[in-house]
């Protein structure tokens, strides 16, 4: 399976996408945040799993638990040598996406409406069942926007029959740039996602507590 993906990855850099979140691919194997692509004086990292404490800690030095979340630190080049450490890097960066993306292309990615997680929560976890359809699309239009939430294409809806409508069309379209300082010139891998996380389950515990309708 790895190499299938590290096969695609070379076929999607050849077809001219060369960004993947707030990452631009630079010559072969040059990864940069997109903001400092053409910035000088940038710290040098040569091996892959620099990608790993890159992307652990936001500028501010926070923590970072969600690592599809705009919030990746400025400063830095990751210079590689292979297709190979460039796979390797970008599964540190944004873990599974590659494999979600070939998944996706190849009609294999399989899609779970958000009720379908939350029924299967137990324990402190089990609340979440009892969140609105209205609560839950309120939090995923707070939790999920682009714009300081999380990068990710949604594929999910509520439930079968019930969308997604707090968030607008372009975050539920796998093929539609990306709004978030994309170059014109670059195109997108896009990062998938097929199932609500770990964090937003978590939000909607939260939700529920409160007493969100």
């Amino acid at each position: 399976m790895s190499r299938n993906v590290t096969r695609a990855l070379a076929a999607w850099l050849a077809a001219g996408e060369t960004r993947i979140g707030q990452l631009v691919i630079l010559g072969q194997y040059e990864l940069r945040h997109h903001l400092d692509a053409g910035v000088h004086g940038l710290t040098l990292h040569t091996v892959p799993a620099a990608a790993r404490d890159i992307a652990l800690y936001d500028a501010a030095g926070n923590y970072r638990p969600l690592k599809t979340a705009p919030t990746l630190r400025r400063g830095w080049r990751l210079t590689l040598s292979t297709i190979e450490q460039l796979h390797d890097a970008l599964d540190a960066f944004y873990p599974a996406m590659l494999a979600a993306r070939l998944a996706f292309q190849q009609g294999r990615l399989a899609v779970t409406p958000l009720r379908d997680t939350l029924n299967r929560q137990s324990g402190m976890y089990a609340v979440t069942r009892k969140i609105t359809d209205a609560g839950a699309d309120a939090l995923i239009g707070s939790f999920c926007r682009t714009d300081g939430g999380c990068l990710k294409t949604i594929l999910w809806p509520i439930a079968p029959g019930l969308p997604v409508t707090s968030l607008p069309p372009e975050k539920f379209d796998p093929s539609a740039p990306l709004s978030f300082g994309l170059q014109p010139s670059a195109f997108p891998i896009p990062l998938l996602c097929a199932e609500a996380c770990n964090l937003l389950v978590a939000g909607a515990r939260e939700a529920v507590k409160r007493g969100a309708p």
